[in-house]
């Protein structure tokens, strides 16, 4: 609990630190949006273009692609720290003050950084997912939402993980290694569409890998009554926990990684 003190305490101070420079951040949230916003322009286009993409409806594809946004610039939001700033820390020497203080390295990369600006992302992502929603007809009922906040909740430790594999390779080579943004980035622009879209090689990777498919695409299919893969109803509420085993993984392979840790000396 006092970490979790620690943590809003920390988020409170960016956040008003951020909001210094209003015009600044104003700028760069619209900006935010404008980007945002493309993503979704191409799904509209694929729309116009295609009635359906396999089995699944305009409807379905605006519903994974809000899921996924949300999902995702939450985590950016939150969890910057790991993905913005720790390689910066590895190559200036600033990891070596958070080993002297005592709480956890990586509590401090946590509530080193803040983005606020995903926020216009995220409304992008909420108003997709609402569209998708309507369009699909989804009778929604409480253990429907349940599932789906289920996966936004697991998607969010799913992703910090596979942001740590970025921070794992910093330790290591000093340099970010961009092999690590095929599985965060790209898995993010591949996820936006239903996994049983791609060929076999990519549905593998993000199902076994980088498991986005279980985490985010089963409890949506199976709330659009399409369930993947031809799986029985209860695995929507058992895959998602495939996020927050992937973190775990993840973070006794950083706790591993800091005993190789060597300082700059600077």
């Amino acid at each position: 609990m006092d970490t979790l003190r620690l943590y809003r305490k920390s988020m409170a101070m960016l956040l008003k630190s951020q909001m210094q420079y209003p015009a600044s951040f104003l700028m760069q949230t619209l900006a935010q949006l404008v980007m945002e916003s493309g993503e979704l322009m191409a799904v509209i286009l694929l729309v116009d273009r295609f009635d359906h993409l396999n089995q699944w409806t305009a409807g379905n594809l605006y519903f994974f692609f809000g899921l996924m946004s949300m999902t995702f610039y939450l985590t950016e939001c939150f969890a910057r720290g790991i993905t913005g700033a720790f390689s910066g820390m590895v190559r200036s020497g600033q990891l070596d003050t958070l080993l002297l203080r005592p709480r956890g390295v990586l509590t401090q990369v946590l509530c080193s950084a803040v983005d606020p600006r995903r926020i216009t992302c995220i409304a992008v992502g909420t108003f997709s997912f609402g569209l998708g929603s309507r369009l699909s007809g989804v009778a929604w009922t409480v253990e429907k939402a349940l599932i789906i906040l289920e996966s936004i909740v697991c998607g969010f430790w799913l992703i910090m993980g596979l942001f740590m594999i970025e921070a794992i390779l910093c330790i290591h080579s000093v340099k970010s290694i961009e092999l690590a943004n095929a599985l965060t980035y790209g898995g993010r622009s591949a996820c936006e569409y239903p996994i049983d879209t791609f060929p076999r090689p990519l549905r593998m990777l993000f199902t076994v890998i980088a498991p986005f498919a279980l985490v985010m695409h089963v409890p949506a299919a199976w709330v659009l009554g399409k369930p993947l893969f031809g799986w029985p109803g209860w695995t929507a509420a058992v895959t998602p926990m495939a996020g927050i085993i992937l973190f775990g993984v993840m973070y006794l392979l950083f706790q591993r990684a800091m005993r190789f840790y060597r300082s700059t000396g600077s």
